[in-house]
């Protein structure tokens, strides 16, 4: 058998994949272990868990792939503060030595992280990580692909095909001409953080109107027909400065940037709106491009845009392609999976791994359900040393009565098998509520995930009963949260989940990917004839998504989520012994 480690790190959601003859073994962000947002540090724990999980230790690994290549990184970075001097000093003086540190032996620095590996490192580019985190755990034999972010090595954005086992990028977008960056310097003006605060802008954008389009076309951007384009460098700060934008950003948008946790006026919401509008526009003639040069019109995603769900939502709609797959994992955490695919298919000569029926949209991603799981007896420790009153009803019983809560107005957290790879709760570690209920939007922001007020929430639905609420979805399209469609006007309302456009970033459920959640939503439309329900990360604001039952305890302890459903127990918060405990009082961490 050959084993393949895939590490990203270094820079933000650092993660470690494991993949042995060509199938994903397990895969988990550094952040769920060390407890650290974003964590960028090397993935040391989750390194060590993948190979726990393959029976392994690091010398008995074939290769190591990293996601990037640092020398053409450090390229950039050189000739960015080279051509912007005297200006750009100031970040190098900032910058460099950050680099230093972590880059410069990153050789050194990936097999100290491993105790001491002597083993073969394999280097990727940023960008082809992602392009095969894309396309080969997808359910297509060929297929275009298009990867968009801000920036790896040089590239922004490239384009190509998948065919089989092999992986082709023909063409890219270069620094600093970035969608990616473009969107995060509006994230920054609006007074998000960058590499965090992007999926608020999204959010916002329904809130405003694109008043500032015309001026960002004219002012920013100038944008060809193919989607590719060049940014005007005197607004953004990025290449030679230590802010993301300038004054001259701040003329054109009406002031400087809001200050963090400021209230949010009209011009972060039309901000917003024209940002959104903007990147729609690029990321269709991109899609255009690629299909018409590729001649294939299904098409994979992957890079930190890709989780721009509103965007993708729009490439059916518009008939742009016929089918359309995104990696659930689609920002820098997921190079770590593409690199190590990619190693197993260049470098070793692997075979691929996909479903038979090509008619079918069965990826390899086994539902993106990669992580750690705990056993029951794991579980039941973790709650005993924490003093948790516990009620033991069996798995069935557990869905039952995590239905019923759910009926009558509960809010449940919910802690079923192996945790989720990538940004989204897909059922798995989920805070699950009655989408029919008209408060609980509110409800859910202020009083569990302690956050803004305009952040929506997003349905999970049973797959084949998609097409009743929700526009542009049939059948299991849509099974990582990544499109966001219309809410059909004529079914019954859904007030917690339909956004102030009249849209929702929709899950459809399977009992093949996650039977947990399937059987909690049959539960459900059983006793209220919804097949629908909120399912939110669980977690709170500032916070990874919990890990262990440890962490899921505190989160119960800590908001006023209902009820707790782990495993075979259920655990209501008001029946534990410690409610009001103050060790049980939150400390928000900025996001």
């Amino acid at each position: 058998m050959t084993s393949v480690l895939g590490i990203s790190a270094f820079f933000h959601d650092s993660a470690a994949c494991l993949v042995q003859d060509g199938v994903i073994v397990a895969a988990a962000s550094e952040e769920r272990f060390s407890r650290r947002k974003g964590d960028a540090a090397f993935p040391a724990q989750a390194a060590a868990w993948c190979l726990e999980q393959g029976g392994l230790t690091a010398s008995a690994l074939d290769a190591v792939a990293f996601y990037e290549k640092p020398i053409l990184h450090l390229d950039r970075l050189f000739e960015s503060w080279l051509e912007t001097a005297p200006r750009g000093w100031r970040a190098f003086l900032k910058g460099g030595p950050l680099w230093a540190r972590d880059k410069i032996d990153l050789d050194g620095a990936i097999r100290r992280g491993l105790n001491g590996y002597t083993g073969k490192l394999l280097w990727c580019e940023h960008h082809e990580s992602h392009a095969a985190s894309a396309f080969f755990p997808s359910p297509f034999a060929e297929a275009a692909v298009l990867t968009i972010d801000g920036v790896g090595e040089w590239a922004t954005a490239t384009m190509g095909v998948g065919s089989g086992a092999s992986l082709s990028l023909t063409h890219e977008l270069r620094y600093p001409d970035s969608l990616g960056l473009l969107y995060s310097a509006c994230t920054y003006h609006a007074g998000f953080r960058v590499n965090s605060g992007e999926y608020k802008l999204m959010g916002l954008a329904p809130f405003g109107t694109p008043r500032y389009l015309d001026r960002m076309l004219r002012e920013l951007v100038d944008l060809r027909d193919d989607g590719s384009f060049r940014l005007h460098r005197a607004p953004f700060g990025f290449v030679d400065g230590l802010r993301m934008t300038t004054a001259r950003f701040d003329e054109l948008f009406d002031g400087p940037p809001r200050v963090p946790e400021s209230p949010i006026t009209q011009r972060e919401m039309d901000l917003a709106a024209s940002v959104q509008q903007l990147t729609e526009m690029i990321v269709q003639r991109m899609v255009r491009s690629v299909v018409r040069e590729t001649g294939v019109r299904d098409l994979c995603m992957a890079g930190g845009v890709a989780l721009n769900a509103v965007a993708n939502g729009t490439l059916k709609r518009e008939k742009l392609v016929d089918r359309l797959w995104v990696q659930p994992a689609a920002g820098d955490a997921g190079g770590a999976l593409g690199a190590a695919l990619l190693a197993w298919h260049r470098y070793f000569g692997g075979a691929r791994h996909r479903d038979s029926d090509d008619t079918a949209m069965h990826d390899t991603m086994h539902g993106a359900l990669l992580g750690p799981s705990f056993s029951d007896d794991a579980i039941a420790a973790d709650l005993a040393a924490q003093g948790a009153v516990v009620e033991t009803l069996g798995r069935d019983g557990v869905v039952q009565r995590t239905a019923e809560c759910l009926a009558t107005g509960g809010i449940v957290g919910w802690f079923d098998g192996r945790m989720e790879f990538g940004p989204r709760a897909l059922g798995a570690r989920s805070i699950l509520a009655d989408p029919r209920k008209n408060d609980m939007q509110k409800r859910l922001n202020a009083h569990i995930k302690l956050r803004e007020n305009f952040r929506p929430f997003a349905p999970a639905v049973l797959a084949e009963r998609a097409h009743e609420y929700f526009d542009g979805i049939e059948g299991d399209e849509s099974p990582y949260m990544l499109q966001v469609v219309p809410v059909r006007v004529d079914a019954p309302p859904l007030p917690a989940i339909t956004h102030r456009d009249g849209s929702a970033r929709v899950q459809t459920v399977t009992a093949a990917r996650t039977p947990g959640m399937r059987a909690v939503l049959e539960a459900f439309a059983a006793r209220t004839d919804c097949p629908v329900l909120v399912n939110t990360s669980f977690n709170i604001r500032g916070e990874p998504v919990v890990h262990t039952p440890a962490d899921a305890y505190a989160c119960l302890m800590r908001t006023d989520i209902d009820a707790l459903a782990i495993g075979p127990y259920f655990v209501l918060r008001t029946a534990q012994p410690t409610v009001g405990d103050a060790r049980w009082h939150v400390t928000l961490e900025p996001d």
